[in-house]
């Protein structure tokens, strides 16, 4: 245990408390956390696949059927409920027909979007799915609108999900695959008022009408490109544009990196920062708190049964690139403020589990805020690693409602709330996830259960210094510790959380 680090305990002197109250309606939980809240994205970016998850057969890594061993373990711990791929921008311009057969016999593509190299397609539909079952997760596939064809995206669902006879089924099985695979999430694009086509939401909208109803199947969960940050211009149209046709989407895509500058020039270090560079992260990550609101009316007004859901596919932190590593492959650092960011993001989550049934932090190896990280035959798990390691307690659990009264935390001339939390009920486990921005004060919290508590448990993500971060070759310096919290008294209890820390507290009823 880290000396001074882990400052948990019991207090009962109110002076003490300050102003920050948990209180959790355990009476109230009604709407169940999906499992997908805690999904991934892979995209052909970097070395997200090649290198990150994908080495061949014949790598001296050590490796399941080409497949990472290290990767693949860790994400099995992880349990990773749903990855999306191909992308983002590359799956625009990706071709599923390329990456399946021999693959000495697929032509390479140039990643037009991404360092502009030329892959060999050796990774394409068998080995993302076949990788998906190997590691025990949903796969989320992107079509193809921005240069693709409705036949093209016909063709690829029958290929995939179809047990019936017909061209695409013959192919499948004899690329080696007799029985389909199960596949229920499908993108109609990506980012189409950008790299997806630069289209306007009108045009859109209206071509994905056209792909949906030709996406058919049991059970399918079809997702429109929705808006990028707070554009509720976009959310508008293409909501109004479904309005009383919701059979063709069930969710509505939404996309927010979070920066600490507004400059995508010169976005900041992911190494190299003081106070100001924390704060500024943290308080544009709790930005996505306002957006979600906002667009959740939109989708209120033209889908009042709620049968679209918010999806936040994209999500994370977006520096600028390591120093020495190559242009356009998006690797940069995780470090403990990553973690926080992480925190942040998946209470908010939580707290609009009703309303949100997937989100999809980018991405999953080696680029943007990874949870793991490779390099030749080495891997580390990221600060973000353990924040999900820590949080996947609450994966299809029920909600349980909170009210948070947090003091702020200030920078200048700017504040947010110092505290974030969601709490959640599974087999008679109540689990309880908070966070501390405050770089510099531990936070004294008063929780009200409202019920008797028979025994209760600690776990924290936590460091010495705010850019710490785990890498090669290094004992790590952040990771999962256990916490000693003394019984509570009642139906309440007290806690100290220390300082730029995310916290897990489980408890069970008497």
């Amino acid at each position: 245990m880290r000396t001074g680090l882990l400052i948990v305990g019991v207090f009962y002197l109110s002076g003490l408390l300050g102003q920050n109250v948990l209180t959790l309606h355990l009476d109230s939980s009604q709407v169940k956390i999906e499992k997908e809240i805690y999904g991934h994205f892979s995209e052909h970016l970097g070395t997200c696949i090649y290198e990150g998850i994908y080495v061949g057969e014949d790598s001296d890594i050590p490796n399941i059927n080409g497949y990472r061993t290290d990767v693949v373990e860790a994400l099995k711990e992880l349990n990773v409920p749903v990855l999306r791929w191909p992308g983002g921008c590359f799956a625009d311009t990706y071709h599923w027909k390329d990456g399946i057969g021999p693959k000495e016999d697929r032509p390479s593509i140039v990643n037009v979007f991404w360092g502009g190299v030329t892959e060999d397609n050796s990774f394409g539909t068998h080995e993302f799915l076949d990788f998906c079952e190997l590691i025990g997760t949903e796969p989320y596939l992107s079509i193809n609108v921005g240069s693709g064809t409705v036949q093209e995206a016909r063709d690829w669902v029958e290929y995939v999900t179809s047990s019936n006879k017909s061209p695409m089924t013959d192919l499948r099985k004899k690329n080696g695959r007799e029985e389909p695979w199960k596949v229920k999430f499908w993108g109609i694009g990506n980012e189409n008022w950008g790299c997806g086509g630069d289209m306007n939401p009108d045009y859109y909208s209206n071509l994905f009408r056209h792909y949906s109803s030709y996406i058919k199947g049991d059970g399918f969960q079809k997702v429109i490109c929705g808006p990028a940050g707070g554009d509720q211009h976009w959310t508008e149209e293409i909501m109004s544009t479904l309005q009383g046709k919701n059979n063709l989407a069930q969710g509505l895509s939404l996309h927010y990196y979070t920066l600490p500058t507004a400059d995508w020039s010169a976005k900041g270090s992911s190494t190299d920062f003081g106070e100001e560079m924390w704060f500024k992260t943290l308080y544009n990550t709790m930005l996505i708190k306002d957006y979600i609101k906002e667009h959740l009316a939109i989708m209120e007004k033209y889908d009042p049964e709620g049968n679209i859901k918010l999806i936040v596919d994209e999500w994370g932190t977006w520096y600028d690139k390591l120093p020495g590593t190559k242009d356009g492959f998006l690797q940069q650092q995780n470090t403990l403020r990553d973690a926080l960011v992480a925190g942040i993001n998946l209470n908010i989550f939580n707290n609009h589990a009703d309303k949100i049934s997937m989100a999809n932090i980018a991405q999953i190896v080696n680029v943007l805020q990874s949870v793991i990280m490779t390099r030749d035959a080495q891997m580390v798990k990221t600060p973000t690693y353990h924040v999900f390691n820590l949080y996947k307690v609450h994966q299809d659990a029920m909600l349980i409602p909170s009210e948070v009264i947090t003091e702020s935390y200030r920078y200048e001339d700017k504040s947010i709330p110092a505290l974030t939390a969601s709490a959640s009920e599974k087999e008679e486990l109540i689990s309880i996830t908070l966070t501390n921005s405050n770089p510099h004060k531990n936070l004294q919290v008063k929780c009200d259960i409202g019920r008797s508590i028979e025994s209760i448990s600690g776990r924290i993500v936590n460091s010495m210094d705010i850019t710490d971060y785990n890498d090669f070759n290094k004992a790590e310096k952040v990771f999962i510790e256990a916490v000693e919290i003394n019984q509570p008294k009642n139906n309440t209890f007290d806690l100290t959380i220390p300082a730029h820390s995310v916290l897990l507290i489980q408890l069970k009823l008497e």
